[in-house]
């Protein structure tokens, strides 16, 4: 208390000053940090994997076993991964047993529905040769996506071969060809492997499948089964396929 009896502004407060725009709110300690935590709170945002599908058609397992190995190329690559899909038999269990075909492996699916395509980033497609071109199987498959190329759902997707022929003059480089009309009319993009392989594209001393297109394998009469030089080539397909996914999924 003063001398006069008023009250003396505490030195530790100081006075309230009037602007005319009404009473000062001053917000407490805690409303000010919760406040600053708000600001500076980050959302935590989930990437989902890109995805390769490995469609592909086999009937002795050559080609089976190069889409396995491809799949461990793409698998390899941060931020991808591939699942593998059979295309749906045309032929009858009487003829795939005179023919001698193996039974198929059930942990891998068959694509039911062409609309799985739709979902995916990039393919890599697999098929054996007769004579030089596709085998009916993967041709049938090709002609049931009708409707996507009527939506153009898979425009702008990039996609790869790999082939499995019987013998060196047996459509390597051709059978890959009858696939690429196919993306063509999808308006998608065909991605070649070239030369990237390095040296292994120019070893000569040994029988090896693959071009500048894909992988590839010999089967001969069957009996053959693909090499380590041919399965490298495969994995390193996928991952190949892979760093030019992620690339087109980069944001402009």
């Amino acid at each position: 208390m003063g001398k006069g009896g008023g009250c003396v502004p505490s030195k530790k407060s100081p006075p309230a000053v009037d602007t005319g725009n009404g009473p000062v709110s001053i917000s407490s300690p805690t409303t000010v940090a919760e406040s600053q935590r708000r600001d500076i709170e980050v959302p935590i945002v989930t990437t989902a994997k890109l995805k390769i599908l490995i469609v592909f058609y086999s009937m002795y397992g050559h080609v089976e076993t190069l889409a396995r190995r491809m799949k461990k190329g793409v698998d390899g690559v941060e931020g991808v991964g591939a699942v593998l899909f059979r295309v749906p038999e045309t032929l009858s269990d009487d003829v795939l047993a005179k023919m001698r075909a193996p039974s198929k492996d059930d942990e891998i699916g068959e694509m039911s529905s062409i609309h799985e395509l739709e979902s995916a980033d990039g393919f890599l497609f697999g098929f054996p040769t007769r004579y030089g071109s596709m085998a009916a199987q993967m041709q049938a498959f090709f002609d049931s996506t009708s409707q996507l190329w009527g939506e153009q759902k898979l425009a702008g997707k990039p996609a790869g071969f790999f082939v499995s022929t019987g013998t060196q003059g047996g459509g390597q480089e051709t059978t890959a060809w009858t696939g690429i009309t196919q993306l063509a009319h999808h308006g998608m993009l065909f991605v070649p492997i070239g030369y990237t392989f390095g040296a292994g594209m120019f070893k000569i001393e040994a029988i090896r499948g693959g071009s500048p297109f894909g992988a590839g394998v010999f089967a001969g009469d069957g009996t053959r089964q693909p090499t380590e030089t041919e399965l490298a080539l495969a994995e390193h397909q996928g991952k190949y396929m892979a760093g030019v996914v992620k690339k087109l999924a980069q944001p402009s």
